[in-house]
Formats: structure tokens, C-alpha cells, sequence
């Protein structure tokens, strides 16, 4: 286990949940929007990152419930469900609420991160594809809802009356902090696994011409 990473995780958690931002959440759509970047696109993968390929990666185990395209998609819909005005407003004014939405964000963010990185190590070029295309597909989405949110021009989350700003300049920060982070985060996971997939196909078209030349020597006459 990378301990570094996983004691980072659990740090980054702590000052998220027991800090000033859940109480600012309840006033300030920006500040809601940071402790959910703060929960899924930076606790989550330092989390799922350093128990993949441990006895804490569930990946191995059941492979068929961390397949990384299903857990992109069942992560989109917690997104955005919870950023539904009325369950988004039940998590800002409910201490049930505000639990439930947050163990929710940890679960999805977790389980797109430990489909995408979890699993026998070295990763398989299947798997690693699978991955690239969950954290591209989890990137996408997180920009898409971004942007909605940070250029409608209406209200949707009317009950934020933060003290700096007016309730729609607050949203449209809310919004470009989702676009910005979210979308950089999963985006940069996607193209690390990319990284792999390149390597094990240089490795592979190696091998492959090793072994042509070998069959080539050992068939051409020689002296």
C-alpha cells in the first residue's frame, strides 16, 4: 500500500468534513462544490489509489460490481441527483441529508477510482482501456454540469444567501470549481492510464519484432 497516499486521503477528508466548509455549504454553493471536488476528485483516488492491488481492493474479489464504465455511470447519477435543487437543498438544511450526500459522493468517487486503478497488478490492456474510457466518461460529465451551472443564467438553488456574494455569482463560482477540478482530475486519471496502454503496446510491437527478426535469422540459409 502507498501509505503516503492513503494517510493524504484520510487527512484531506478530515479537514474537508470537520472543517468550515460544512457549515459555509450550507450558505454558499461554492463552498458546497469544493467539499464535493474535495471528497471525489482528490480523497477518492489518494484513497482507491494506494489500496489497489492490497487486501483492501475489493476489485479482484468481485470484479463484475467494479467494472469501470458501470461505476462511471452510477456516479453520474449520484452526481446529479444530489445536485437536484430539492435533494440538494434537503443536504444543505438536514444533518441526514447532509450524511447521506456525503457518504454517497465518497462511495461513487471511491468506486470509480478502484475500478479504474484496482485489479491485478500490471493492469491487463482491457482493463486499462475500460478505465481510460470511465475516468474520460466521469471527466465529461463533470465538465458538462459545470458549465450548466456556472452559465445558466437562473437561479436553481435559491435557498444560498452567502454574505460575498449574490446567490447566482456564488452558483456560477460553484459551477467553474466543478468544471475546473472536477473535470481536470478525472481527466488526468483517464490519460495516466493512457500512459500505461502505450507502454504495454511498445512492449508488445517489441516482443513482436524480437521474435520476427528470430524466426527471419533461423529460416534464411546460412554458410
Amino acid at each position: 500500500m502507498k501509505l503516503w497516499m492513503w494517510n493524504l486521503g484520510w487527512v484531506v477528508l478530515g479537514l474537508a468534513w470537520l472543517g468550515p466548509l460544512p457549515e459555509l455549504a450550507q450558505v454558499s454553493f461554492a463552498a458546497h462544490m469544493t467539499l464535493h471536488m474535495a471528497v471525489v476528485a482528490v480523497a477518492s483516488p489518494l484513497l482507491a489509489i494506494a489500496a489497489s492491488g492490497t487486501r483492501l481492493d475489493p476489485v479482484g474479489k468481485v470484479p463484475s460490481l467494479f467494472s469501470p464504465i458501470p461505476a462511471s455511470v452510477g456516479e453520474l447519477l449520484i452526481v446529479w441527483a444530489w445536485h437536484a435543487p430539492g435533494l440538494h437543498h434537503f443536504a444543505r438544511h438536514s444533518l441526514l441529508g447532509f450524511v447521506i450526500e456525503q457518504s454517497m459522493f465518497l462511495a461513487a468517487g471511491v468506486w470509480v477510482w478502484i475500478s479504474a486503478f484496482g485489479g491485478s497488478s500490471p493492469r491487463s490492456p482491457s482493463r486499462s482501456g475500460a478505465g481510460v474510457i470511465g475516468l474520460l466518461l466521469t471527466s465529461m460529465h463533470m465538465t458538462l454540469l459545470g458549465a450548466l451551472l456556472t452559465l445558466s443564467p437562473r437561479l436553481l438553488y435559491s435557498h444560498h444567501h452567502s454574505v460575498w456574494l449574490d446567490p447566482i455569482t456564488d452558483q456560477h463560482l460553484g459551477g467553474a470549481v466543478m468544471l475546473v477540478v472536477g473535470g481536470i482530475a478525472f481527466l488526468a486519471g483517464g490519460l495516466w492510464l493512457t500512459k500505461d496502454l502505450v507502454g504495454d503496446g511498445e512492449i508488445r510491437s517489441s516482443r513482436f519484432s524480437v521474435a520476427s527478426f528470430q524466426d527471419h535469422y533461423r529460416s534464411a540459409p546460412h554458410d
